[in-house]
């Protein structure tokens, strides 16, 4: 690691140039920063493998923080291993929380890479990253990395199914009763949620459950990084406002540009612009609110700066 040697301004021309260009371009202010998920790669190589991947891609962020201060702060990605002990993942945290300032951390559901070697996230095996969470006040987006399963495409099912499967294992258990203050982030639109709620709500009636509202919407909230009008409509229409927060990979899954709109399709913003289902008290809340009340360590660093 003491080897790589990456400039300042080798950092700022490929951040001016490619998420900061898009920002300024879409109208966003701010960006919560973390290593790229596909990349994150905790199926490769042994836990020192991973444990030295996320200390290089955590010091880039925060390097990165540090030289655009209003525009990124830190998320950690956790150097994950299959099989590997979660309590290994604590010592990153600390560091990136108490040196680094970052707020949130990336949780992948799956180390194994598209095989769900793992327990659920409502198991026990889970409960020291939580405890940490809880300490720290972060939450997690709950996020996968790169399919090697010849099954499961990485962007176009293997996160999708993740999402969807991230939700089902909280809904089947009493996680949020152990950790009432655990909140996670399910990104791209929370996979097939939205689109068949009356299934989990059925679910969970017949699992005894309370009603989703009480039993999951204190804790999960989902993202809108969903690439088309009728899709954000679908998202807002079901999911509370309360419960969605404002998100656009900008250089992800998908950076073309969608023939019927002329638009990019990761432009997020021109479709919670222009969904029926938000008022503007709203679409405040999506863009700015509900990200205060979910990443309380962000909200304190920009009331900090205003003072």
């Amino acid at each position: 690691m003491a080897e790589l040697r990456i400039s300042d301004d080798e950092l700022r021309e490929s951040i001016e140039t490619n998420q900061l260009a898009k920002m300024r371009e879409r109208g966003s202010d701010l960006t919560v920063f973390s290593p790229r998920a596909s990349f994150m790669a905790h199926h490769i190589g042994d836990f020192q493998t991973s444990s030295t991947w996320a200390s290089i891609c955590n010091e880039l962020c925060h390097r990165v923080a540090h030289l655009f201060p209003d525009s990124f702060v830190g998320a950690a990605m956790l150097p994950q291993s299959p099989g590997v002990d979660p309590r290994t993942c604590l010592r990153e945290i600390t560091r990136c929380v108490e040196q680094f300032g970052f707020v949130a951390v990336n949780l992948n559901p799956d180390p194994s890479g598209g095989h769900w070697t793992s327990p659920p996230l409502s198991d026990r095996w889970w409960y020291p990253i939580y405890e940490a969470m809880v300490r720290y006040e972060l939450p997690a987006m709950i996020h996968v990395s790169t399919s090697c399963n010849a099954c499961f495409h990485t962007t176009g099912a293997h996160y999708l199914n993740a999402d969807t499967t991230a939700f089902m294992q909280c809904l089947t258990s009493d996680l949020f009763d152990v950790f009432p203050t655990l909140k996670f982030v399910i990104p791209h639109g929370g996979g097939a949620v939205p689109y068949h709620w009356g299934r989990f709500r059925g679910l969970a009636q017949e699992l005894n459950k309370p009603n989703l509202r009480e039993h999951l919407l204190k804790n999960i909230f989902f993202d809108t990084c969903v690439y088309h009008q009728p899709g954000i409509d679908l998202l807002t229409r079901v999911i509370p406002a309360d419960n969605i927060l404002f998100a656009s990979e900008m250089i992800g899954a998908v950076r073309g540009i969608d023939p019927e709109t002329g638009h990019h399709y990761d432009d997020t913003r021109r479709y919670v612009e222009s969904t029926p289902h938000l008022s503007a008290e709203d679409r405040w809340k999506v863009y700015e609110g509900n990200a205060r009340r979910v990443y309380p360590r962000l909200d304190r660093a920009l009331s900090a700066r205003r003072r």
